[in-house]
């Protein structure tokens, strides 16, 4: 499960990054409070219209995959994750994962850990901001689709489109399973050319590009409960909380 992250570097930054075209007129702010719902940054392969030549973008999209074939716009919601032992066999994702695959380049996500009552104190969710241990940009495994509104009757309307994403989840490694079961899955720099290449389409290669996120080498801290409101947002979310991290499993 993912369904909260950071992302907070400059798109100037993160096209640098991730070696990809950025039109300077797309804009979202920094946010260490993505929620489902929310306009994020996804890099991906598209052909050019005119020519046909394959461009590397960095744009936004909302975060909450809606399949082409849908009625309503609103399953989107419900659509934040797929499940990496899944996603190519699903009706909703199987098309994008053959076609339309991206990265989603985060600072780090969030899982929580429920926290009992005590006599003192009213049970409560600890949040955890889990990252990759040198700071590197996590880059995730997402998927990409078109919805086109029927309400709009001139296709050539920029707003007879979405364009959505979901999350491919896998099972946690290292820190982050110490909290919860399920974790972002991130690609390896060697794999971001393979994966977001919308030539290839076989489902066994690109399946094998899904393995070990951030190399099992993850750090976990437990942060400030503001993260837990959606209307919150800030670095101060990332205050250290004063607890520690949760213990491993014995």
């Amino acid at each position: 499960m993912c369904g909260r992250y950071a992302s907070t570097r400059a798109p100037a930054d993160l096209a640098g990054l991730f070696d990809a075209h950025w039109d300077p007129g797309e804009a979202l702010a920094a946010s260490w409070n993505v929620a489902p719902t929310d306009p994020v940054w996804a890099v991906l392969e598209r052909a050019d219209r005119d020519g046909g030549a394959v461009e590397r973008r960095l744009r936004p999209v909302r975060w909450g995959l809606v399949p082409s074939w849908a009625k309503d716009p609103g399953v989107g919601s419900r659509m934040i994750n797929a499940r990496v032992e899944t996603v190519h066999e699903k009706p909703a994702y199987r098309r994008a994962f053959t076609k339309r695959r991206c990265l989603l380049p985060a600072d780090g996500f969030y899982e929580w850990e429920a926290v009992p009552a005590t006599d003192r104190a009213k049970a409560y969710k600890q949040p955890y901001f889990i990252a990759p241990e040198d700071g590197a940009p996590m880059a995730m495994a997402g998927l990409y689709e078109f919805w086109r509104d029927p309400a709009v009757l001139d296709a050539d309307d920029p707003t007879a489109w979405l364009t959505t994403c979901t999350i491919i989840t896998t099972e946690a490694t290292d820190a982050a399973g110490r909290v919860h079961p399920r974790m972002p899955l991130a690609l390896h720099r060697d794999d971001y050319g393979a994966w977001l290449d919308p030539t290839r389409h076989d489902t066994h290669e690109l399946r094998a590009l899904l393995h070990t996120p951030a190399d099992g080498r993850l750090a976990v801290r437990a942060v400030s409960t503001e993260v837990n409101s959606v209307r919150n947002n800030g670095p101060r979310l990332l205050d250290p909380a004063g607890g520690a991290a949760p213990a491993p499993p014995e």
